[in-house]
């Protein structure tokens, strides 16, 4: 079995030039494997961290990644991404594979490609994403493929999917709608002037000129600046200082510079900026609080 092995043609990963088709074509040349080759490639790798053993256990598989991408081809993203993010699984699970289960690698790898395409579909499906919880996955690709072959669901069929995926109507429902959305562009396309002004973009509302958010705008900031100075005045004379020197003077004095001046330590300087500052925030908080009363 070993010289059987040994024997196999060592493929190269890269992918082969020209389109997807080509690459399809070339997968599907690739020899599968027997048991007995599967399990000691499995064994190799599993036991002494044979990456070849792995590569060729990757390889023999491809054929299936692509089988399945296909079936997630109405999402309307594209097959060879599709075919990508299955590879990942796949190469997950021969990490995770254990000859001695019992099973061929390709049913045990159903599982992770699967699970790979699951997650770049609900990604890259809307902008939005439709599902988050592991429930409201299974939801979304249960309802997607029924709605294919039914369309909207009538309230029979809605309570007839909610028992058989153990959810309630409401959450059926709601999946449901969210299949039917569709994204926009916020902004107008640049290449469609005839439909720019169908963009959101040009519906909202401009409060730039409202007199009364204005004055509001002002009243709030003259509000701020005197809560400020009151914090500002009950702070002592070197606190005051201290901040004056480091925030509000054109060239600013730094720590050492403060420290030299009232004969301390830096580190001090910094403690008594950091306290001042704290009492500063608690004493605007404390205005705004009584002004809101």
């Amino acid at each position: 079995m070993t010289k059987a092995l040994q024997s196999k043609p060592v493929y190269d990963l890269a992918l082969p030039g020209g389109s997807l088709d080509s690459y399809i074509n070339w997968v599907n040349q690739i020899s599968m494997l027997s048991v007995e080759e599967e399990q000691g490639l499995a064994r190799r790798f599993r036991d002494h961290g044979d990456i070849e053993a792995a590569r060729q256990l990757v390889m023999s598989h491809l054929r299936f990644v692509v089988r399945i991408a296909r079936g997630y081809s109405g999402y309307g993203l594209v097959l060879a991404d599709l075919i990508q993010e299955g590879t990942i699984g796949l190469m997950k699970a021969v990490k995770r594979f254990d000859p001695e289960m019992g099973v061929r690698l390709v049913s045990f790898a159903v599982h992770w490609i699967k699970s790979e395409i699951h997650e770049f579909v609900l990604k890259n499906w809307r902008i939005v994403k439709v599902a988050t919880t592991k429930a409201q996955r299974k939801l979304f690709f249960n309802l997607r493929k029924m709605s294919k072959r039914l369309g909207w669901f009538t309230n029979e069929e809605v309570q007839s999917v909610a028992r058989d995926l153990n959810v309630s109507t409401k959450e059926v429902l709601t999946m449901e709608a969210r299949l039917n959305q569709y994204d926009e562009a916020f902004d107008a396309p640049d290449d469609n002037e005839d439909s720019a002004w169908q963009a959101p973009a040009n519906y909202l509302e401009d409060h730039s000129f409202d007199p009364a958010r204005a004055l509001e705008l002002q009243s709030s900031t003259e509000n701020q600046e005197q809560n400020l100075k009151k914090a500002f005045v009950a702070l002592d004379a070197r606190s005051q200082d201290i901040l004056q020197q480091r925030w509000l003077a054109d060239k600013k004095a730094t720590l050492h510079d403060l420290a030299a001046k009232y004969n301390v330590s830096a580190e001090r300087i910094r403690q008594l900026e950091k306290q001042a500052m704290g009492k500063i925030k608690k004493i605007i908080l404390t205005n705004n609080s009584d002004n809101t009363l």
